[in-house]
């Protein structure tokens, strides 16, 4: 990583940033501690200059790097240049910094900011790359065309908005398998560098975290810190709640400052965040308007979001008042888009199916998808229509084909 990459910068540069510093001759590298080094005097003096040699290493090290960021942030760079002019005007020429340092530093710099946006984001781990999240939704996610849509478009507006007012909250609702979690992580991986693992993203799985009721209010008490804590090293945020329907109502108290409206307009151009809430409920809703579509000869693609989107926050809202939290999220209008994620075909299996074959190097065929497809239970009972399991299963199928 860059770290790395600056150390070994350093580590080039020591030499030629100390003036009365000569780099040690080559040779084992001696322990700090212990007897004395095998060879007498002279091993010892070659010992003794590697030691003055990585004092001065260490005292470049801060300068170099204050140069660096001045470079790749602009930031500081006023007291930068006139630290540096004081420095090179003083009687005692002992940290200026070396022309080839320069260059080297120049040659960095640029390499940082080679990797897209990371100087219009101002923070390399963040590179919403929208473009490729829509290429590749549309490639990889299948069936969906509502999911597709709405993502693409939220994210969009939200992140092009100089000043949002809140918190970008997505629910997506449907069966198993649909592409719920698919999507959060193709989310995660396409506004981020390191995708899920990257430090301005939190998952948090209802039944995983927050497993007793009896232990809420210490639930409560982490969950509030650990957001807290992401937003504080990460000025754009990616919040998951997985199994949503488990969350229970009084974990709300937790999340709901971080999802309301901002006090200050400030605070708003300062920090974004971003909650998907990725739950089961509303699956049977959105199957009978699928089904009621398919029954009548019309394609699924006619499906409107506002048909479904009224529906579900119909069904959402009749929950009871002590149920879990989607409810009095939609009724304080926390959340922003209620995405829905339509049940999958026999054609869709097979999409999925060819899709596993191609990430694992794997040869098919068109009879070979088939019979993965034949594997997968369909219902209703009379028509057989959507996968009960949606593609959760699939790429463990093609187990059974391997040679």
């Amino acid at each position: 990583g860059l770290g790395c990459c600056v150390l070994v910068l350093l580590l080039l540069l020591g030499g030629s940033g100390s003036p009365g510093t000569t780099p040690p001759p080559r040779g084992p590298w001696p322990q700090e501690r212990g007897p004395e080094p095998e060879g007498g005097p002279w091993a010892r003096g070659r010992y003794e200059a590697v030691k003055k040699h990585l004092g001065a290493v260490g005292a470049l090290s801060k300068q170099y790097w204050r140069y660096l960021a001045c470079r790749v942030w602009q930031e500081g760079c006023q007291e930068e240049e006139k630290r540096q002019e004081e420095r090179e005007a003083g009687p005692i020429p002992s940290w200026s910094f070396p022309l080839v340092g320069q260059d080297y530093l120049e040659i960095l710099s640029a390499w940082y900011c080679s990797f897209g946006r990371c100087c219009e984001t101002g923070d390399c781990r963040i590179i919403n790359n929208i473009t490729g999240l829509e290429a590749d939704l549309s490639e990889q996610l299948h069936g969906q065309h509502l999911a597709k849509e709405v993502v693409v478009r939220a994210l969009q507006g939200f992140l092009q908005s100089p000043r949002p007012q809140k918190a970008l909250v997505l629910s997506f609702h449907g069966w198993s398998g649909t592409g719920k979690n698919f999507v959060a992580r193709m989310v995660a991986s396409h506004l981020y560098r390191d995708g899920l693992k990257s430090d301005c993203v939190r998952v948090f799985v209802s039944l995983l975290h927050f497993p007793h009721h009896n232990y809420l209010d210490s639930y409560k008490a982490q969950l509030q810190r650990q957001i807290g804590e992401t937003l504080q090293r990460c000025r754009q945020a990616l919040l998951i709640f997985d199994e949503a329907e488990k969350l229970h109502s009084s974990l709300l108290d937790a999340i709901r400052p971080f999802m309301a409206q901002h006090d200050s307009q400030g605070q708003a151009d300062q920090q974004r965040s971003i909650f998907l809430f990725l739950s089961n409920l509303g699956g049977n809703t959105i199957n009978e308007v699928a089904l009621d579509f398919w029954r009548a000869g019309r394609a699924r693609e006619e499906i409107s979001l506002e048909l479904l989107e009224q529906r579900l926050r119909l069904e959402l809202q009749e929950a009871a008042e002590n149920s879990y939290a989607h409810s009095h999220l939609l009724r304080e209008n926390l959340i922003d888009f209620v995405v829905p994620f339509l049940p999958l075909e026999y054609q869709h299996v097979k999409l999925c199916a060819r899709d596993a074959f191609l990430a694992r190097g794997l040869p098919y065929t068109e009879a070979t998808l088939d019979e993965v497809a034949q594997m997968m239970v369909f219902v209703p009972k009379e028509e057989k229509l959507f996968s009960a399991q949606g593609c959760k299963s699939v790429p463990q199928r093609i187990n059974y084909f391997l040679p």
